[in-house]
């Protein structure tokens, strides 16, 4: 069968769909999908799947792709991250019987991407990129897609969505934003790029960013003339969002926890999908919060989501139609978008401090920021630092530059004090290092023992001296 290209591929292998789940990781799972696509969503996204993982580990296969065959979860798109040209190719076709298409991510702007040298980390590298989609665009019996962020200069972005065009890429989505947009610096999505990217290819094209109504989709098509419109903090703060309803955030909360008995995934996904479900309502019952955040179970998880719809709904008949004015487009139990506050608004938040150092770091060009998973080690445990920035300064190690000992005879950390204690036989009381103390102790027993064995020996030679005794 001829591989779909292009404008034919979207049209009959994507069924001409317009409005996409992104791909999040570990938010667009299977029962996260089938909410989305029973609430209008025409076409979703696997959360981003690490290549190199995906060939080695075959559980991560299982439990990522091959974990339910469901006719409803299509079409459906397989995003990876690599930056090996083989290994990307090795995992796409590990996943290519299980979908319509596989993406290359180069849109992911975290610290983690940037450690691990994937996603907009790539985008100065065009041909690493070129090799990767062409071979994949030869190998595979499905398409190559690939989801970008922008850079600064349209001309360059016009440029890069090109190469990756000629390449091989036969579906574009462009994030309209740069990957130092993140966190608090977030900012606004330049649908500006995003038209200029469209006009330039003969490829579809996808938009994401800004989308946060029915009408903000439209509005994209139309200004920008894309093919479709992607969402991802829009649908997760709002899964009914392509339908252009919002619901109660307990009947989204209670349709997608019957999914999860349905279509079981790691718990972790289920407490971020209700903090984003609730997180208006939590700013609100913040005990309920941090109910949620130690719950250790899906039975803890689904007790907290029935507390918190038995206050919304307490609260609806305490106020008895009255209307309470609030910065909310609607009462805080319907599900509505969380707009981020531009950057000099983040100074009035947590007394100024999280704000002043985004700024700081905007200025100075450090715009790295708390990892997600350390947001929500945080949340569990509040009164820890885990924000480099904030963390005690200590004394440095004479010889290798780790903090050294507080007490430290040496003035130097635990691993070069055992070796300058163990070189000199020296004790360290600070590191509870003994080596001087154990060899004195030893010394010791050993002597007793040279000593007895000693004495030993005399009595036995003296007994042989002994004449045997004669019996009557």
């Amino acid at each position: 069968m001829t591989k779909l290209q292009g404008m034919e591929f979207w049209r009959q292998g994507l069924r001409g769909a317009r409005l996409v789940l992104a791909p999040m990781v570990d938010q667009s799972e299977l029962a996260w999908r089938l909410l989305s696509r029973r609430h209008g969503a025409q076409l979703c996204y696997t959360p981003m799947l690490h290549a190199q993982v995906f060939v080695r580990d075959v559980n991560y296969r299982k439990e990522n792709l091959y974990t339910e065959v469901c006719p409803e979860d299509r079409p459906l798109i397989v995003q990876f991250c690599a930056n090996d040209p083989e290994v990307f190719v090795q995992a796409a076709l590990l996943a290519q019987d299980y979908c319509d298409a596989i993406d290359l991510n180069l849109g992911c702007p975290q610290m983690i991407a940037k450690r691990g040298h994937y996603g907009a980390f790539l985008q100065d590298e065009w041909e690493l990129l070129k090799k990767m989609v062409q071979l994949a665009h030869e190998k595979l019996s499905v398409p190559i897609t690939c989801k970008i962020r922008v850079f600064p200069e349209i001309e360059k972005t016009v440029e890069y969505a090109k190469l990756l065009e000629k390449a091989g890429c036969q579906l574009l989505t462009v994030h309209g934003r740069t990957k130092e947009q993140k966190g608090p610096l977030t900012g606004v999505a330049s649908w500006e790029h995003i038209k200029a990217v469209r006009n330039a290819v003969n490829i579809p094209v996808f938009a994401n960013g800004n989308i946060q109504y029915l009408c903000d989709v439209e509005r994209c098509i139309q200004e920008t003339g894309v093919h479709g419109v992607m969402s991802a903090e829009g649908n997760l703060h709002n899964p009914a969002l392509f339908e252009g309803k919002n619901p109660a955030a307990w009947e989204m909360a209670d349709e997608y926890l019957d999914l999860v008995h349905q279509y079981p995934c790691s718990l972790s996904f289920v407490r971020a999908h209700l903090f984003k479900l609730w997180h208006h309502t939590l700013q609100v019952y913040q005990e309920l919060r941090e109910d949620l955040a130690k719950a250790k179970t899906l039975e803890g998880i689904i007790a907290v989501n029935q507390a918190l719809k038995c206050r919304c709904q307490e609260e609806i008949a305490r106020r008895n139609g009255e209307v309470v004015a609030t910065a909310l487009p609607f009462p805080h139990w319907i599900c509505q978008p969380y707009v981020r506050p531009p950057p000099k608004d983040v100074l009035k938040e947590d007394g100024g401090a999280r704000g002043k150092r985004a700024l700081e770091d905007e200025e100075s060009g450090n715009t790295e920021q708390i990892s997600k998973n350390k947001q929500k080690k945080k949340l569990r445990n509040p009164n820890k630092c885990y924000d480099p920035s904030l963390k005690p300064k200590y004394a440095k190690c004479d010889q290798c530059g780790n903090p050294k000992g507080n007490k430290c005879v040496f003035n130097l950390c635990r691993s070069c004090c055992k070796k300058q204690a163990f070189r000199e036989m020296s004790d360290c009381a600070g590191h509870g290092l003994l080596f001087k103390t154990k060899y004195e102790k030893s010394a010791q027993f050993k002597s007793a023992q040279n000593i007895e064995g000693a004495e030993k020996a005399l009595t036995e030679s003296k007994l042989l001296q002994q004449p045997p005794e004669i019996k009557a």
